[in-house]
């Protein structure tokens, strides 16, 4: 877990924002973006990697050129940004794991303060619970702590012209491909997608978690690693409460063409109810 004390997260944040909104076109700092739990902490890997800049992760970072990772809605300031994002069914999954359970990145303050406004009877069942989580999520009630929701940081990014957005399911596929439009980008140079490769394959999941894209840890911050793992989560009532806050982000970043996903996913729900029994 993060060790930090919370008053060293706090001026942590403080320096990282003060040298991204500051500093970031003349050291320069490679600002990578992302809501919690949409990869933006293993795309920062790779890309300090390539670049040959440090990485300070949980860590307080030093004034020179590096990768600075974070949370970060739009300003104008921040120059040199790769904006992660993913889809919000799957960050809803992720983070609820991510956030009620302990794993070796997050910190105990953010378990039991997610687990005291949550107080399921049990945090194992999630399929139970996610309703009620997703509307922690998308609430003033996680206000306090995450200063905004999932659908707040893609409509800051989306269109900004300081900033290139990658999908976290296109770097799953090709994380190599994804990644050289921003590269290109910062070096002026073609990409060398032979080196990018081998970076690709160094941080992969497998290589990083030491198991298969699939097999999942809960306790653990590397869990999954796959896209669509919220239709295995999800019910009915978890569809229809993600589309009341976000459906519309959904269908404007080409994750679902309509809202028929909410029948189809009922109707898949339907057939799996009546061959159970």
């Amino acid at each position: 877990m993060d060790k930090r004390s919370r008053l060293s997260i706090r001026l942590d944040a403080l320096q990282r924002l003060l040298m991204n909104n500051v500093f970031s076109g003349t050291l320069p700092l490679y600002i990578v973006t992302e809501y919690p739990k949409c990869g933006g902490t293993w795309v920062a890997q790779m890309l300090g990697a390539y670049l040959g800049v440090p990485f300070p992760r949980n860590e307080r970072p030093r004034f020179t050129s590096c990768i600075m990772h974070g949370h970060y809605l739009y300003t104008p300031f921040m120059k040199n940004v790769l904006c992660v994002i993913r889809d919000g069914r799957d960050v809803v999954v992720s983070a609820y794991y991510h956030m009620l359970f302990p794993n070796e990145n997050n910190s105990r303050y953010l378990v039991e303060r997610t687990r005291g406004h949550n107080p399921f009877k049990n945090y194992e069942n999630i399929t139970e619970n996610l309703p009620r989580f997703i509307d922690y999520l998308f609430t003033a009630e996680n206000k306090r702590f995450m200063h905004f929701n999932w659908n707040e940081f893609v409509d800051s990014w989306t269109d900004k012209p300081n900033a290139t957005l990658v999908k976290y399911e296109d770097m799953l596929r090709d994380a190599a491909e994804a990644m050289r439009p921003y590269i290109e980008k910062m070096t002026g140079k073609e990409a060398d997608m032979k080196r990018l490769r081998d970076i690709q394959e160094a941080f992969s999941f497998k290589r990083l978690s030491k198991r298969g894209a699939g097999e999942e840890a809960s306790g653990s911050f590397l869990r999954k690693g796959i896209a669509g793992d919220w239709k295995t989560k999800f019910d009915n009532a978890s569809c229809e409460r993600f589309d009341f806050y976000a459906g519309a982000n959904l269908i404007k970043l080409g994750y679902e063409k309509d809202k028929e996903w909410i029948i189809q996913h009922r109707m898949l729900d339907s057939r799996n109810s009546t061959q159970g029994q």
